[in-house]
């Protein structure tokens, strides 16, 4: 028995309450044997449904019943839940209190013994990755009517705020909406700066549509423009590292969003922004390749002293 057939005699009864036992057979592609298992499954769920005897009689739902807004089924319920609790972790949850409010709304209407369940796995569940960086997620309204404006390709008056409290009142052709790390943005053209920009969507205080229209330029990529913008950031350290590989390898190993990977003469050209130099020494350690580091010289002081930790760690004699 499938959950799909039972909610479709369900849609049935609604749309037409009466039909007989063969006309639902025959609609529904079964012998009417089954069509009164899926009659009493609904019973079981309880959505009351009457039989009527006799050679005109058919089936309908209890007089005055009014069905609730949202049936379940198992596996449905359990999807809803781990939907939740996984959004919650990675970031992709809006509004400060959403995920919690629609989990206690979920399980306050589950059947009982499926509420445990429920209960148990996101009691247990654990992750094996790091959870998002804690940061406001956006509200519901403002990304909502983003992704409308750029379904629709509608330009939107921005109110916006900066990450130093810094308000605005901006215009902007959003393109499309990303998730990336943890964190939404919308990438778009900026009629103020006249260029195309990132703007992260939990600092979007309001958005309004302005009824004009806009097109998106020919193959542009939000993804690739977010991930491209986010990486250049201004950071402490520009760095330059050839490293003696394929590219092929090199995209294998350094994430996308970590550096700009290109092919040149001796390997492959890394280029990054960082704040500490340790850090970069110790990733460029971990790569397990040759590599040769073109800028800065700073980086250069840190490989070797990290090699000299090393060198001093092997040589320490074992205790005990």
């Amino acid at each position: 028995m499938t959950a799909a057939r039972v909610l479709a005699l369900l849609e049935l009864l609604q749309a037409a309450p009466g039909l007989t036992g063969p006309e639902l057979a025959a609609r529904l592609e079964v012998d009417e044997r089954t069509v009164r298992r899926y009659a009493v499954r609904l019973s079981d769920l309880g959505v009351p449904v009457q039989a009527e005897r006799g050679r005109y009689g058919g089936y309908r739902l209890l007089p005055g019943y009014k069905l609730p807004p949202l049936m379940l089924t198992d596996d449905e319920a359990t999807a809803v839940v781990l939907g939740l609790l996984a959004g919650r972790r990675t970031g992709l949850a809006v509004g400060e209190a959403a995920t919690e409010s629609a989990l206690a709304k979920i399980q306050r209407v589950l059947p009982g013994p499926l509420r445990e369940r429920v209960d148990a796995v996101s009691q247990t569940l654990d992750h094996t990755g790091r959870a998002a960086p804690r940061t406001p997620a956006p509200r519901a309204a403002p990304l909502l009517a983003l992704a409308g404006a750029a379904r629709h390709l509608v330009t939107v008056r921005l109110a916006y705020r900066s990450w130093r409290g810094d308000a605005s009142t901006r215009e902007l052709d959003p393109y499309g909406i990303v998730f990336h790390s943890g964190r939404w943005y919308v990438a778009g053209f900026d009629h103020a700066s006249g260029e195309v920009r990132t703007f992260r969507v939990d600092r979007v205080v309001d958005v309004t549509r302005t009824g004009r229209a806009f097109s998106v330029p020919e193959g542009f990529d939000p993804v690739a423009h977010v991930v491209g913008s986010l990486a250049a950031v201004p950071y402490r350290h520009e760095v330059r590292v050839v490293l003696e590989t394929t590219l092929e390898e090199a995209a294998a190993r350094i994430p996308a969003t970590t550096a700009t990977l290109s092919e040149t003469p001796g390997g492959v050209l890394l280029a990054t922004r960082a704040e500490r130099l340790d850090g970069m020494a110790q990733m460029l350690a971990g790569l397990g390749v040759p590599f040769t580091v073109l800028t800065p010289d700073g980086l250069r002081d840190e490989v070797r002293s990290l090699a000299a930790r090393l060198l001093a760690f092997a040589g320490r004699d074992r205790v005990g």
